[in-house]
């Protein structure tokens, strides 16, 4: 019996992970685009026109614990300070592609 059981969730494991949806990729091109019309006003050429330190800059980014998807996704999704939450205005894989854009352009040094 045991070994039935195991067998079974061993294929219900398989066929979950087999047929399951990939996670869609982030979308740079739309990041920037929705960058340009949501974010650009405060972040225009990766600054911050409130904290001018906590810029969107490579180094300003890792200093501040910044410099991933996960956490710029959790500050666009949330909002923190002065900076509003994004949550009801952009869907999920928008919030993705901004993160997405704006590690992008960070990396590039905003050029």
């Amino acid at each position: 019996m045991k070994k039935i059981l195991s067998v079974l969730l061993l294929g219900m494991t398989i066929f979950t992970i087999a047929f399951s949806r990939p996670a869609l990729a982030a979308d740079v091109t739309s990041g920037a685009k929705i960058f340009s019309s949501n974010c650009a006003a405060c972040h225009m050429a990766g600054k911050n026109l409130v904290q001018a330190d906590k810029s969107l800059k490579k180094d300003a980014l890792e200093k501040y614990g910044m410099y991933s998807m996960e956490a710029i996704v959790a500050q666009v999704t949330s909002g923190k300070n002065a900076m509003p939450a994004f949550k009801g205005r952009l869907k999920p894989q928008q919030i993705e592609d901004v993160a997405a854009y704006v590690l992008e352009q960070a990396d590039k040094g905003w050029k």
